[in-house]
């Protein structure tokens, strides 16, 4: 019984990444997960290449 709990959660939790991944590529963001996605459209909004010092 405890098996089919555990495995409904990670089917749960799998589902809601999968609809996130979906709504946001509906929404247009090319880099999901990146807090520039909604401002850049191409793909190289240069978030990614900011240097640390």
């Amino acid at each position: 019984m405890t098996d089919l709990i555990v495995a409904a959660i990670v089917l749960a939790i799998i589902g809601g990444i999968l609809f996130y991944l979906y709504r946001a590529k509906k929404r247009g963001e090319t880099c999901i997960g990146c807090p520039y996605a909604k401002q850049c459209g191409s793909g190289a909004c240069g978030g990614h290449r900011v240097k640390h010092q």
